[in-house]
């Protein structure tokens, strides 16, 4: 039996045996067949797959009807924590975090920017001290998204401020609700707190939670946005789907027989399905393991290109493409609510920051993928103690 039939016949199983009622049941049971991620070790919600037959695993689903929301409801788990587990936590690690998080029973998020520290990541000071078999960690990270519901989150600290910032972090997972942790809203544009700012206030982390050993947590962060560049940037759905099908359907709406309109719809229509295509054969010819730059080249793109069409999409609307749908108010969102053109438009604002700046992306697509110099680092050898800051 080839792979793709192995899959296709557990797919099939999945849908002749569980309903669609109970989605976190049946999360749980398309984990047990080895279908959350296929290239994952078996007995892990993988099979030792390619990488790509869970593009196929997906559309299956989405084709049957079966609930797949739980991927973008716990995005940073299910796309990020997830990979950072697999190719860096221990057997026990994997068995203690990974069900519930594909299942969305627990939510996960985030914790690697600070008020000191966005793009150059590395310099980061949240200070983590070991104390017999746990770390005390204190200090402040921002921009935490769904820290305010999540359960668990990817934090990476300094340990050690006597080396060069790169050498001196640690990576751990840390319970949101421990005693210590404070998450605070920040409203944006869209009236929604879906980041945060979170405070840890001598919170004791268990050694057992750490991930990789003492000094390796660059390399695991690195693991970490890659992963996250491929979440945010790395669409495999359906053609016509995402952005450009909601400028479709208000172009369908509107009557409009503007050529001008017309041709910008087609253009951007055409531009999708590229990048779509470009994304989802990255996809297919990734094997296990970490992602490498095409996520950055899919990310830079994705941000440029859905901030052009929820701009047009709301000028096809007109004046009512300036009226927020349901009123303007300030909430706390819960991973699923809806994403109304204007919505849509204000929201896309941050798609240029988050996962990393385009700036950023150029940097690391103009090194890694093109060959050109890297850019001067005055700081590289430095022991991070002695590095001036603000």
């Amino acid at each position: 039996m080839s792979d793709i039939d192995r899959v296709d016949a557990l797919v099939d199983r999945l849908l002749a045996e569980h309903s669609f009622d109970d989605p976190q049941a049946f999360w749980g049971a398309q984990y047990d067949l080895g279908l959350a991620w296929v290239w994952f070790p078996e007995g892990f919600g993988g099979l030792g797959l390619a990488r790509g037959l869970q593009s196929r695993i997906n559309r299956r689903l989405e084709e049957a009807g079966a609930p797949t929301w739980n991927r973008r409801v716990n995005i940073l788990g299910i796309g990020m924590g997830a990979a950072v587990l697999a190719a860096h936590g221990t057997d026990e690690q994997k068995r203690r975090w990974l069900r519930p998080m594909f299942t969305t029973e627990e939510i996960w998020c985030q914790l690697f920017s600070e008020p000191g520290a966005g793009s150059d990541l590395a310099g980061l000071a949240t200070r983590a001290v070991r104390d017999g078999d746990e770390w005390v960690v204190t200090g402040q990270k921002v921009w935490t998204t769904l820290a305010h519901i999540a359960k668990w989150g990817l934090l990476v600290t300094r340990t050690d401020p006597d080396v060069p910032k790169h050498r001196g972090l640690t990576y751990f997972v840390v319970d949101m609700q421990a005693p210590g942790v404070d998450v605070r809203p920040l409203y944006q544009i869209t009236g929604e707190a879906e980041f945060n700012e979170v405070f840890f206030d001598e919170v004791r982390i268990p050694d057992d939670q750490r991930i990789d050993d003492v000094g390796a947590g660059w390399r695991v962060a690195m693991t970490t946005l890659m992963n996250e560049r491929v979440a945010i940037g790395g669409d495999t759905t359906p053609r016509g789907s995402g952005a450009i099908a909601e400028a479709v359907r208000v172009w369908k709406e509107s009557r409009s027989d503007d050529p001008v309109l017309r041709d910008e719809l087609v253009r951007l229509w055409a531009e999708w399905e590229a990048f779509r295509l470009t994304a989802a054969r990255a996809s297919e010819m990734a094997k296990a393991g970490t992602p490498g730059p095409e996520g950055s080249t899919g990310k830079l793109v994705w941000a440029d290109l859905n901030k052009r069409i929820t701009s047009f999409t709301v000028e096809l609307m007109g004046m009512d493409g300036a009226v927020f749908p349901g009123g303007y108010r300030l909430i706390r969102p819960e991973g699923r609510d809806e994403m109304p053109p204007q919505k849509a438009f204000l929201r896309a604002r941050a798609n240029s920051i988050e996962g990393g700046t385009s700036e950023i992306m150029m940097n690391i697509i103009g090194e890694r993928v093109l060959g050109l110099p890297p850019e001067p680092r005055v700081d590289k050898d430095v022991p991070w103690k002695e590095v001036p800051r603000g």
